[in-house]
């Protein structure tokens, strides 16, 4: 029986470990998914002076071999659609987009909904008291945040006379863009005061329509905060607990890249 008993142990010990090993595997969490990106297609919003997205057939059908293929060839613009501006966009000696760490693209989000001061005013800029506001309801930003501002003109895309204040393309026409954005100030703030990982919102930058200086992508990008711009989809995320992951085209030496960005809302 004694025998028995010690031919036995070493199964016994595989099972325990087994078991302790299995308790330990993590799970990832479960929840809602939001994603939180424009489709890029023809009808996809671009500056008025970027190249637009092309989408050409290079073949679709049946092979001569019996067997079905497609395959397509883009093109288009950094900036365009939902995308990242890397800190280099706008800040000399600032890393790329394929140089932003990952953990920076990935984390606890806030939303501040600045939407009813957009609808009175589509030059609105977000303000630091925007942000003062946000959290004596919610709380101070988390230290690693990733901000994202809404502002209500998510709900016109892919319009781009609504969206942007025009639809016309070329240079003349970014002298009539209409949108909000991030107010200097509190670019500054953020920068000074919180530390924060990212920041985006619904709209085509992160300076609003009218600007001629786009200081807030200058100090942002000084301090290698990236910025997610045409973020979709705001309406749907709370103030605070959801995760977001956003992961670029890794475009060697890029100012930017269309962007994947997705929410999780943890249930």
């Amino acid at each position: 029986m004694k025998r028995y008993l010690l031919l036995l142990l070493p199964l016994f010990l595989i099972l325990a470990c087994n078991e302790t090993v299995s308790e330990k595997q993590p799970t990832f969490p479960q929840g809602e998914w939001i994603d939180l990106t424009y489709p890029f297609d023809r009808s996809t919003v671009y500056w008025p002076t970027s190249q637009p997205f092309g989408f050409d057939t290079v073949f679709a059908g049946m092979t001569d071999k019996g067997y079905y293929y497609s395959a397509f060839n883009i093109q288009g613009a950094e900036h365009g659609g939902t995308h990242i501006d890397a800190p280099i966009h706008f800040a000399q000696g600032k890393i790329p987009v394929d140089q932003i760490p990952i953990e920076q693209l990935v984390g606890d989000a806030i939303v501040v909904d600045v939407s009813a001061n957009a609808a009175q005013n589509p030059d609105y800029q977000v303000q630091v008291s925007d942000f003062e506001a946000w959290e004596k309801a919610n709380g101070q930003i988390p230290d690693g945040a990733i901000v994202l501002l809404r502002t209500g003109f998510g709900q016109y895309w892919p319009n781009a006379e609504r969206y942007m204040g025009t639809a016309q393309r070329g240079a003349e026409a970014v002298a009539k863009l209409h949108f909000p954005g991030l107010h200097p100030d509190a670019a500054s703030w953020l920068t000074t005061q919180r530390s924060i990982k990212a920041i985006g919102l619904d709209t085509p930058s992160i300076d609003y329509g009218q600007s001629t200086l786009f200081e807030s992508h200058r100090i942002l990008f000084a301090a290698e905060i990236p910025a997610f711009e045409n973020v979709g989809h705001l309406d749907k995320l709370p103030a605070r607990g959801a995760w977001v992951f956003a992961l670029p085209m890794r475009i060697k030496g890029g100012s930017g890249a269309p962007l994947r960005i997705v929410a999780l809302l943890p249930g």
